[in-house]
C-alpha cells in the first residue's frame, strides 16, 4: 500500500511537471526544504513553544513576589520598605555538605537546615513591628513559594537561552519533555499562595489534622522544636501523640521529638504509626486511604533518618497510614474529599491498633504534614 502511495506522488509530480515546468517548484520544493532545514523548523517551532512557558513562568514569579512585598507590609507592618530585603531573600541558597564520604552526612544536612531555617525566621522577626508567631510562619511560607517560583523560572530561563544561544535542538527537546511537569508545579505553588495568605489548612495538613482530633482533649506539651505532644488512652494502649505546633504554618521536628521520647524520656513504644499526605498517582482519587509499612514522612530526610534509626535500634515497627492527593492538592487550601478522609483515618488507626497490639502496650502516633490552620 506504502509503495503504490509513493509510485502514485511520483506520477502527479511527473504530471505537473509535464504540463506546468513551474508545478516542479510547487511540489518538489516543499520536500527539499524539509530535507535541508526540517530539523531548523522543528527547533524553531520547540522554541517558540519554550519560550511561551518561560514568559508563563516569569508572570508567575512576577506576581507571587508582588504578592509577598503586599502581605508582609499588611500583617508585619515593617517600619521600612521591605522590597529590596526580599528581593535578596529570594536569592537565597543553601550549599549542601559535601558527600564524598557520606558517613555523618545526615547531621550536617540538619546542622545547615537548622541554621538557614532560623535565619529566615530572624530575617523576618527582625522586618515586623508585629511580633505574630502565625503570621511570622505564615511570611516563611509565602517566601518559600514565591522562592520556588523564581528558582523554578532562572533554571527554565537558563536552559532556553542556552539552546538558543548554542542553537542546539536536543537541549530544546528535553526543556520542552519536562515543561509539563515544570508547569504543573509551578501552578500549585501559584495557587498556594492564596491558602497561606489567608490562613487555609493545606491538603498536606491532613494528618497533623487526624491527631489534632486525638488530643484535642488532652494537655499538650512542647517536646521538640515546632512539635507538640498530647497523652491519651484507647483500649487499655497508652498513645503518645504527636505533631507539629498549629495553627502556624509549621512543620515541626518529630523525628527530633521521638528520638527525645525514646532515649530521653525512657518511653518504650511497641510500634509507631504514621500519618501523612501522598502523592497519588494518576487515575487515583484524592482523599483514598492506604496502609503500608515504614516511615511516612518526606522533606529533605533528616527527620525520617531519625525514626529509622531509632526503630531499628529497638525493633520497633513503624506503619503508615497515607491519604492520597495530587501535588496542587497538598499545597492549595484542603478539599472536601481531604477532609472528609480524616475520619477514615481514624477508623483505620485504631484498627491497626487492635490488631497489632495488646492491652498494656505503648504507641506512638504521629501526624505529618504542614500544620497551617490546624490547631491542636
Amino acid at each position: 500500500m506504502a509503495d503504490m502511495m509513493i509510485i502514485s506522488a511520483l506520477q502527479i509530480g511527473g504530471d505537473i511537471l509535464a504540463n506546468n515546468p513551474l508545478g516542479f517548484l510547487i511540489f518538489y520544493i516543499p520536500f527539499l526544504l524539509f530535507i535541508f532545514y526540517g530539523q531548523k523548523i522543528q527547533a524553531w517551532m520547540i522554541l517558540g513553544d519554550v519560550s511561551r512557558s518561560v514568559s508563563k513562568l516569569q508572570f508567575m514569579k512576577d506576581k507571587a513576589r508582588k504578592e509577598t512585598i503586599e502581605h508582609l507590609k499588611t500583617t508585619l507592618k515593617p517600619s521600612k520598605d521591605p522590597t529590596e530585603r526580599i528581593d535578596q531573600f529570594l536569592e537565597y541558597f543553601t550549599i549542601m555538605p559535601v558527600d564524598l564520604d557520606p558517613n555523618g552526612i545526615v547531621k550536617k544536612i540538619d546542622h545547615l537546615m537548622n541554621v538557614r531555617n532560623d535565619r529566615v525566621r530572624n530575617e523576618i522577626k527582625n522586618l515586623a513591628t508585629v511580633q505574630d508567631p502565625v503570621q511570622t510562619s505564615v511570611a516563611e511560607n509565602v517566601l518559600e513559594v514565591s522562592s520556588s517560583l523564581n528558582f523554578l523560572y532562572k533554571v527554565v530561563r537558563h536552559y532556553y537561552l542556552l539552546g538558543k544561544k548554542t542553537k542546539s535542538f536536543f537541549i530544546l527537546v528535553q526543556v520542552q519533555m519536562i515543561m509539563p511537569i515544570i508547569m504543573e508545579m509551578a501552578n500549585a505553588l501559584a495557587s498556594a499562595m492564596g491558602a497561606l495568605k489567608n490562613i487555609q489548612p493545606l491538603g498536606d495538613g491532613v494528618g497533623p489534622m487526624v491527631v489534632g482530633k486525638l488530643m484535642t482533649e488532652h494537655p499538650k506539651v512542647t517536646v521538640a522544636k515546632d512539635t507538640v505532644m498530647g497523652e491519651s488512652e484507647y483500649n487499655g494502649r497508652k498513645l503518645f501523640i504527636l505533631k507539629a505546633e498549629g495553627p502556624g504554618g509549621m512543620v515541626g521536628e518529630v523525628g527530633t521529638a521521638i528520638e527525645k521520647l525514646v532515649k530521653d524520656m525512657k518511653v518504650s513504644p511497641t510500634a509507631v504509626v504514621m500519618i501523612d499526605a501522598a502523592l497519588k498517582l494518576e487515575g487515583e482519587k484524592s482523599g483514598d486511604v492506604a496502609e503500608g509499612i515504614g516511615a511516612a514522612i518526606g522533606g529533605i530526610g533528616v527527620d525520617r533518618f531519625k525514626i529509622e534509626e531509632v526503630a531499628s535500634a529497638s525493633s520497633i515497627p513503624l506503619y503508615a497510614v497515607v491519604i492520597k492527593q495530587s501535588l496542587v492538592d497538598a499545597i492549595s487550601t484542603m478539599r472536601k474529599e481531604i477532609a472528609e478522609a480524616a475520619d477514615k483515618v481514624i477508623n483505620v488507626v485504631y484498627r491497626v491498633i487492635d490488631e497489632k497490639t495488646k492491652p498494656g502496650d505503648t504507641l506512638i502516633i504521629v501526624g505529618v504534614g504542614n500544620t497551617l490552620g490546624v490547631g491542636q
